[in-house]
């Protein structure tokens, strides 16, 4: 929740919609509601960890609340969800839901896999990496998806170590030379 405006949009909820979405997650596994300073909101770096930035509607004179009002007013629209009927969906996924951390260790990896091939510019990946952020936290990958494609950052790493031979080169079994 900040009220910090954003030059780079992010998913954002009516705090209502939120609480909606909030009981129906808890379902599936641990849920938190992030708040961010009253003096300046959330920091960049603290959005990037959140999977969507809540909206509180309120006068637009005056259209920041301070912390303990933010906290009530989600509190709230918490307690209308669990008792409206919107029940948390047990958990269906093949596994469970990536945590904080390994969502963390994939965005190093990514990072340090997308500067090694050219495609990121090192002194400058921050805004693409919030970009790929915001549509990872959109897909909300499980830990198996998260392991796949953690093996597909290695594997590129890999052919970048030791490139393969093209298709076609070789003896069609990976292995390089003339068959007798």
């Amino acid at each position: 929740v900040s009220a910090r405006v954003r030059s780079l949009p992010w998913p954002m909820l009516e705090a209502r919609a939120a609480a909606r979405r909030a009981v129906t997650a808890a379902g599936r596994g641990p849920v938190a509601l992030v708040f961010g300073r009253e003096q300046s909101g959330l920091s960049n770096e603290e959005l990037a960890r959140c999977n969507f930035l809540v909206r509180i509607p309120a006068d637009p004179v005056y259209s920041s609340l301070n912390l303990a009002a933010a906290v009530q007013v989600l509190a709230y629209e918490l307690r209308l969800a669990a008792e409206s009927g919107t029940e948390a969906s047990p958990a269906t996924e093949d596994a469970p839901p990536a945590v904080a951390a390994d969502l963390e260790r994939f965005y190093t990896h990514l990072e340090a896999v997308l500067v090694e091939i050219g495609f990121l510019e090192p002194a400058s990946p921050r805004h693409l990496m919030r970009r790929l952020r915001r549509l990872f936290s959109r897909a909300r990958p499980d830990r198996n998806e998260l392991a796949i494609l953690r093996g597909i950052l290695s594997a590129v790493q890999a052919r970048r170590i030791r490139p393969q031979v093209e298709s076609g080169a070789g003896n069609g079994d990976g292995s390089m030379g003339s068959t007798p």
